[in-house]
């Protein structure tokens, strides 16, 4: 194992993630549908510029990845599912402060957008939070 220290690891992070969450029983069906087969080396590229950003402080990232997540069908369980396999790749492949860190970001991440969804959904009829 080793520190995640660069956009490098980044890139062997994501894919490892990718390769398990695309091939999840729940998550899975729902990356098939959102994402163009097409497109999907765009949107690699761009997850890696944000982790990049996030883990970082890279200017890599522009963007406001709560927008693409606004309309698609998931639930409190695809953010346990998401955040479950992130940690469980992170913990088998690194090791040090920034992989608890990018397992820390990942978890608050995944509230923050449970939250943003919640209140959208609830409040159909408002400006969506950004």
């Amino acid at each position: 194992m080793r520190k995640l220290k660069d956009k490098d690891d980044v890139k062997l992070l994501v894919d490892e993630f990718y390769d398990r969450a695309k091939a999840d029983e729940l998550l899975g069906p729902i990356f098939a549908k959102a994402i163009d087969p097409n497109k999907w080396e765009h949107h690699v590229e761009r997850i890696y510029s944000f982790w990049n950003t996030v883990l970082f402080g890279k200017k890599d990232y522009l963007g406001n990845p709560f927008i693409h997540h606004l309309h698609l069908p998931i639930e409190e369980l695809h953010f346990e599912r998401w955040t479950m396999i992130f940690a469980e790749v992170i913990n088998e492949k690194f090791v040090g402060d920034k992989a608890e860190e990018a397992i820390d970001r990942a978890n608050k991440m995944s509230l923050l957008f449970q939250s943003k969804l919640n209140y959208v959904r609830a409040n159909p009829n408002s400006k969506p939070l950004m």
